[in-house]
Parts: C-alpha cells; sequence; structure tokens
C-alpha cells in the first residue's frame, strides 16, 4: 500500500507535491508538538544542572529501564527466565550481567522487544541501513514529543533558533521522481517551516538551482549530511554568492572533516555545529557555542567497550547504549555500530553546562580502514588527509587489501601533481608503507539513507592482521 501512495505522489505536478507535504507536516507538527512546551521548559532547566545531578539522574533512570525491561519486555523476560532455569542468579538490576545486544536479533524480530504496557498508538520507522542492517523502531507519542522537545533546545535554541523559523534539510527522502532532471528538486512543507532538498539529485548541473532555492525560500538555517552541505558551499563559493548568509548550518549523519566546516562556514557566513545521533534514538549529542560536543543523557545510559573491557575515558571505545529515552521498546546494551570517545567524568566545558562531553565521533566500525600492521583507522582518525587547497568536490577511500589503498575522487580541475603527492604521504602516515593509486572519477555513489562512505574497507576479516593491542 505504502509504494502505491508513493507513486500517486510522485505522480503529482510539483506544486501538488509541497501541498501534500505540507498536510503532512500539519499532521507531524501536531504528533511531535502538541503540548511540548512544558517539557522544552524541563529540558532548558535540566541544561543548567550540575554534572553531579546529572550522574545522580541517570543512575536512576538506568536503574528503572532495567526492572521494566526485565519484566515487560518479552525477549528480556525469556532471557532471564532462561537463565534462571540454568541455575544462574545473576541480577539484572547490574548493567554488567547483561550481554551486549546485537543489531540482528532486533532486525528479525523487533516486536520481541515491545514492551507489553506500550501505550498508545505507535510509529514505527527504519534505520538508514548504513552497516547492511535496517531495523524497524517503534516509538509512542510521548516518546515522540520528548525526543522533540530535546531537538528544539539543543538543536535550535542553543543556537537562538526556533521551529518557527524558516529552514532547509537536504535529506534522503525521495521528494522528486529519480529520473527528474528539471528542478525542483525539492518540496515546501509549510506545516513544519521546512524547504526538503533532495540530497539525491545533488550534481554539478543542479546545485545552482539548490542554491536559489535557499535564497528564493529565505531560508534562516540549514540542516544535512556533511557531504552534501560541502557540495552546496563549494558551489556557492565558487559562483561567489552573496546572498546565501545563515544564522546556522548543522551538519549530521557524517562525520565533519575540518576542511568541509571551514568551506561551510564561508560559503554562507555562519557559524557550523555537529551533530550526532541515530534512528534508534539510543544516543545523541549536540555542539556547544565553544565547539565542544555534549551528550543527551535522556537518549540513553552509554558504555564505551575495547572488546570486554570499559575504555579508558579519553580513548576510543565501541558504543553499548541502554536506551532510556524510549521505553516502548528499550534496548539494553545495544552494540550502536559506532566508536567514540568520551570525555573524563567531571570534564568541565566553558559554556558552564553540566552535560556529559563527548570528545569525538571516530566513526562506525563499518567504516574502518586497517593499517598494514592491521590496526584500525576510523574517520577521525583520517581527518586531514585532504585538508589543503584541492579542488576535490568528493573523495572516498577504498582499501582493496592491507597492502593498497584506492583514493577515489571528484574534482573540478586539474589535480597538480605536488597535491597528489602531499594525499598519498598523509594517506601513508595513517595506514604505514601501503601502495596509495589515486583515481579520477565523475560520481560517487551515495549509500544507505543518501550518506556518502568516506572510507570503504574491502578487506575481508580474516584478512586483516590482528594487531597486538587494538585502539578500540
Amino acid at each position: 500500500m505504502r509504494g502505491f501512495w508513493v507513486s500517486l505522489y510522485q505522480a503529482l505536478p510539483p506544486p501538488a507535491r509541497s501541498l501534500a507535504a505540507t498536510i503532512e507536516g500539519y499532521r507531524l507538527r501536531h504528533r511531535r508538538y502538541s503540548g511540548a512546551e512544558r517539557l522544552v521548559e524541563q529540558i532548558e532547566e535540566r541544561d543548567r544542572w550540575t554534572a553531579e545531578q546529572w550522574a545522580a539522574w541517570s543512575r536512576e533512570q538506568l536503574a528503572r529501564t532495567l526492572h521494566h525491561a526485565a519484566t515487560t519486555v518479552p525477549y528480556y523476560r525469556e532471557y532471564w527466565a532462561a537463565r534462571r532455569r540454568a541455575g544462574d542468579r545473576s541480577s539484572w538490576e547490574t548493567l554488567a550481567h547483561w550481554p551486549p545486544l546485537e543489531k540482528d536479533p532486533v532486525r528479525r524480530n523487533p516486536r520481541a522487544f515491545l514492551a507489553e504496557n506500550a501505550r498508545g498508538r505507535l510509529h514505527v520507522t527504519t534505520t538508514s541501513g548504513t552497516s547492511g542492517q535496517a531495523i524497524q523502531i517503534w516509538a509512542g507519542r510521548e516518546t515522540e514529543r520528548l525526543w522533540y522537545a530535546l531537538t528544539e533546545v539543543r538543536w535550535r535554541r542553543w543556537y537562538g533558533l526556533t521551529r518557527h523559523d524558516r529552514w532547509a534539510l537536504v535529506g534522503a527522502r525521495m521528494v522528486a521522481p529519480l529520473a527528474q532532471r528539471r528542478p525542483p528538486f525539492w518540496v515546501w512543507n509549510g506545516g513544519l517551516k521546512q524547504l526538503y532538498l533532495s540530497a539525491y539529485h545533488l550534481a554539478p548541473e543542479t546545485i545552482g538551482h539548490y542554491l536559489d532555492a535557499l535564497a528564493h525560500y529565505r531560508v534562516r538555517y540549514l540542516w544535512g549530511h556533511s557531504s552534501a552541505l560541502y557540495l552546496l558551499a563549494r558551489e556557492a563559493l565558487r559562483r561567489r554568492r552573496r546572498d546565501l548568509e545563515l544564522a546556522m548550518v548543522m551538519s549530521a549523519a557524517e562525520p565533519l572533516p575540518g576542511f568541509q566546516r571551514k568551506a561551510i562556514a564561508a560559503a554562507f557566513a555562519c557559524p557550523v555545529r555537529e551533530s550526532y545521533g541515530m534512528s534508534e534514538m539510543a544516543a545523541a549529542a549536540s555542539e556547544c557555542e565553544h565547539g565542544r560536543m555534549h551528550l543527551w543523557p535522556e537518549t540513553g545510559w552509554l558504555e564505551t567497550v575495547v572488546g570486554e573491557r570499559p575504555a579508558a575515558p579519553g580513548t576510543p571505545g565501541e558504543l553499548l547504549s541502554t536506551t532510556l529515552l524510549n521505553r516502548d521498546q528499550p534496548l539494553v546494551r545495544y552494540r550502536v555500530g559506532d566508536v567514540l570517545v568520551l570525555a573524563a567524568p567531571g570534564a568541565r566545558c566553558p559554556c558552564g553546562r553540566g552535560l556529559p562531553i563527548l570528545d569525538r565521533v571516530e566513526g562506525r566500525l563499518s567504516d574502518c580502514l586497517y593499517a598494514a600492521d592491521g590496526r584500525p583507522v576510523t574517520a577521525a582518525s583520517a581527518d586531514g588527509i585532504f585538508d589543503c587547497e584541492t579542488p576535490f568536490t568528493a573523495v572516498q577511500l577504498v582499501q582493496e587489501s592491507l597492502g593498497r589503498v584506492r583514493v577515489r575522487f571528484v574534482a573540478d580541475g586539474v589535480v597538480p601533481e605536488s597535491v597528489a603527492r602531499v594525499i598519498e604521504g598523509r594517506v601513508r602516515e595513517r595506514l604505514g608503507e601501503v601502495e596509495v593509486l589515486l583515481e579520477r572519477t565523475d560520481h560517487i555513489e551515495r549509500g544507505a539513507g543518501g550518506k556518502h562512505r568516506m572510507m570503504v574497507c574491502l578487506v575481508p576479516p580474516g584478512g586483516r592482521t590482528p594487531p597486538a593491542t587494538s585502539s578500540f
């Protein structure tokens, strides 16, 4: 049935598509924001909490979630019953007694993780499947409203914005038929004051139309994948557009390398802030005015681990999240697939907020490359390779073997030999003595959810030399 409605929508003329988007926008506005002001006020009050207050509150929420999951969620109730039958007297009240939860059980049977006391009509979303494992996530209206209240405060009000401002989003919804070659490649959603720009139609011959749309709709801020924002910024700089000054640009879903941040800030004459999150609402973070990433404790109790051991503060570790926000489908010690570096407990930020600090997002485990000695190299470790004056519009590192890496790139003009040598040298600084092949291409395909994969590893697990000690 959904395919029928999609086909019907795409057959509409562009003005009718925007009308359909606006009607849906008013429905979503009511679902997400009705009665949200009280939640917003509570979040703003919590933003003034000390680190000690946050720690005490998080421990209390964790205890409630573990009890709730063990007693009302079929998957976990059966798991603990089996342990009891086997004579195991471990307590579900202790987080360490719970095993990490892989994505596959949730993907195969998401309803087994629904709490029996889940109330009201649940809304289902599907993760982008970046790791090849798209998952259904169920949430009730209360969860949704709290999530969007959090975004209102920490994605908007921190930056002097509100949901009533006109804004633009570069996203992966098919708002225009894929075969369409003429603008508009967007729809105006009046219900959410949102200009939704298709990430799938971004190309050298279309980007100018996107810039015209940003100016025509007088958007105040822009949100999207960093690679898409960078493409818009490069074209705006090339055309020397002076009519695109914004209050803020926010990046999401992909790492934000330094060279992209600089270009975006210059093109739109505004600060660029990074955000972190996922469809599972298992963790989230946003960047404050002092350039530090602050975690949202309401979303989950976070652990970073190296194998079975906790990662030391300030060192990379694989993220496990026990979701606190979504009590309708709680996930305990859920293996998100990302590698993070958490700041030491009690670390302070000049902004004065007591929210925990996320030092950096290293990247996805599925997007790691491996050095010649087997060390994993994440996207954050690779930041800086392309931080130079280059004509590149898109780049991708493809590891074909432990000894060979192909650098695929799209460029506006000639790439000087000196720049090529610098790139090769920087790749070897991170990966060791590997063969580096530079390959020019016309286009780099976007992956699941419209995301650009900067790093692709083709080396099978058995072909990686295990390091003596892993960095995560």
